[in-house]
C-alpha cells in the first residue's frame, strides 16, 4: 500500500512538472513580439527623417492636418505610374493635408531620388529613408505603399497604386471625417 502511494506521488510530481513546463512555454510564446506591421485603426509608427531640402520632418502623434505617407523608389514602375496622381492630388487639396513622399533611399540613391522628383515636378516634401528605419517600422511588402493618417495620428487606410478618382475619394473621406 505504501508502495502504491509512492508511485502515485511520483506520477503526480511528474505530471505537475509537465504541466508547469507547458505553462511556462505558453507564457514565453505569448510574450514574443506580435506582427507589428501598422494596421488601420492603430497609431502610425513614429519616425523622423530629413528631406531633400534638408529639413527634418516628424511623423507620430497628433497633427494639425491629416497626412498621406507615400513610400516609393525611383526604379519602381508602379511608383512612376502613380507619381503624377500624387502631385495632382497635392495641388488640388493644397493646404488641407500634408503629403510626405518617402524615398526608400536604402534601396535607391539620393541622386536618383532627386532626378525622379524633378521629372515629376513634386512640390511636396520628399523624405529620405537612408537607413531604412521608416521602412522597417512600417513593414510593408511592396512599393509603392501609402498610409492615410488622421489628425489623431491613427492610420485610416493603407493602399497601393489607385486610380486618381479612388485616391481622391479616400482623401476626401479623411478630410470630411
Amino acid at each position: 500500500m505504501k508502495r502504491n502511494w509512492i508511485v502515485l506521488a511520483i506520477v503526480a510530481v511528474l505530471a505537475g512538472g509537465a504541466v508547469y513546463q507547458h505553462m511556462g512555454e505558453l507564457a514565453r510564446q505569448s510574450a514574443l513580439p506580435a506582427d507589428s506591421a501598422p494596421k488601420v485603426g492603430f497609431v502610425a509608427p513614429a519616425f523622423e527623417l530629413t528631406a531633400l531640402d534638408r529639413a527634418a520632418y516628424r511623423v507620430g502623434g497628433e497633427r494639425d492636418k491629416p497626412l498621406l505617407i507615400n513610400f516609393w523608389a525611383s526604379w519602381c514602375i508602379p511608383c512612376q505610374i502613380e507619381a503624377p496622381d500624387m502631385q495632382a492630388l497635392y495641388e488640388k487639396f493644397a493646404g488641407q493635408f500634408d503629403l510626405y513622399g518617402i524615398n526608400v533611399t536604402s534601396q535607391d540613391t539620393r541622386k536618383e531620388a532627386e532626378a525622379f522628383v524633378k521629372q515629376y515636378g513634386f512640390t511636396f516634401p520628399i523624405l529620405l529613408d537612408q537607413e531604412g528605419s521608416a521602412l522597417a517600422s512600417y513593414r510593408f511588402q511592396s512599393i509603392p505603399t501609402s498610409f492615410l493618417v488622421d489628425r489623431n495620428g491613427k492610420i485610416t487606410d493603407i493602399f497601393h497604386v489607385l486610380e486618381p478618382a479612388e485616391l481622391e475619394k479616400k482623401l476626401t473621406r479623411l478630410l470630411n471625417g
